[in-house]
C-alpha cells in the first residue's frame, strides 16, 4: 500500500493531508505513518507550524471498523496503542498546529482535530466524539483531549456522542472558526503562519504549561485504562455493536 499521508509546504507551514479511502478512516498503518510524519516535522527547523486536514469529503470518519472486526484482540491492542501515541504526540507537539476540518470528523477523527491548537471547520461539516454511540470506550488520551478542548461541556459531548454542526461545534469549544469550504484551507494556513511567527521557545513553553495537567493524566491513566479499553474493543459484545453500526451506516447510503 502506498502512502496515505501527504505533506506539502506553504512557506514555513507544513500542510499534512490524510488521503486514505473515501472517508480517511483510521487504521494502524495510517497511525504509524502519521506518527512518523509528525515526528519528522517536529525535528524540521524549517517548519514553524503545521496544518492537518483530510482529502475529499471527510477530515476523518474515525476508526476503520471492519478492520477492528477482522483483526481480533491483537489488532485492537495495536490500534489503541497507536491512537494513544498519535493523540499524545499531536497534543504535546511543540509547534503550532491547526486542524482544517474540511468534512466529517467523527470519533477518532474528532479527537485528532481537537488535539490541535486551533480548529477551523468548513460550513456544512460535522464533528463529534461519538465513541459511546458507536459502542466503544475512550482511550485515556482521547478523554483528556476532549476535556481540554470542551471544558465544562465535556460530559455533554461525551455522553451524548452528538455530531455538531458549525454553530454547535463552536458552542462546545471544539471549533474556533467556521469558513466556507473553498476558503478553509487558505485561512488555516494563514492562522498557522501567524502562530508560527511567535517566538518558538515562548510558544513551546506556554503550550507545555497549559497542557501539562492533561498530559500528566493521560500518562498516569494510560496503562490501566487503555488495557481495559483494548479488551472492550476486542470483546464479542462490542463486535456485535460494531456490526449493527455498520449495518445502520450501509442502510443510509
Amino acid at each position: 500500500m502506498g502512502s496515505v499521508v501527504e505533506v506539502g509546504r506553504v512557506g514555513a507551514v507544513a500542510v499534512v493531508t490524510v488521503t486514505r479511502g473515501k472517508v480517511n478512516a483510521v487504521d494502524v498503518e495510517l497511525l504509524d505513518e502519521l506518527q512518523a510524519v509528525v515526528d519528522s516535522l517536529g525535528n524540521d527547523d524549517e517548519v514553524r507550524a503545521v496544518v492537518l486536514t483530510g482529502a475529499g469529503r471527510a477530515f476523518s470518519a474515525g476508526v476503520d471498523l471492519p478492520r477492528v472486526l477482522d483483526g481480533g484482540a491483537a489488532y485492537a491492542e495495536h490500534l489503541i496503542a497507536g491512537l494513544r501515541r498519535v493523540f499524545e504526540t499531536l497534543f504535546a507537539f511543540p509547534k503550532p498546529t491547526v486542524a482544517a476540518v474540511n468534512g466529517a470528523a467523527v470519533a477518532g477523527g474528532c479527537i485528532v482535530a481537537c488535539a490541535c491548537d486551533r480548529r477551523l471547520m468548513a460550513q456544512g461539516a460535522r464533528i463529534g466524539a461519538s465513541e459511546l454511540v458507536v459502542g466503544v470506550p475512550f482511550p485515556a488520551s482521547a478523554i483528556e483531549v476532549v476535556r481540554h478542548a470542551c471544558g465544562p461541556r465535556t460530559e455533554d459531548v461525551v455522553f451524548t456522542g452528538a455530531l455538531f454542526d458549525a454553530a454547535g461545534a463552536v458552542a462546545v469549544g471544539m471549533v474556533h472558526e467556521v469558513h466556507a469550504p473553498d476558503t478553509l484551507l487558505e485561512r488555516a494556513v494563514a492562522v498557522a503562519g501567524e502562530l508560527g511567527e511567535i517566538a518558538p521557545a515562548a510558544y513551546r513553553l506556554a503550550k507545555e504549561q497549559l497542557r501539562r495537567p492533561a498530559l500528566q493524566r493521560m500518562r498516569r491513566d494510560a496503562a490501566a485504562v487503555d488495557a481495559e479499553v483494548a479488551r472492550e474493543w476486542a470483546a464479542p459484545h462490542t463486535h456485535e455493536r460494531l456490526r449493527r453500526q455498520l449495518e445502520r451506516l450501509a442502510a443510509r447510503r
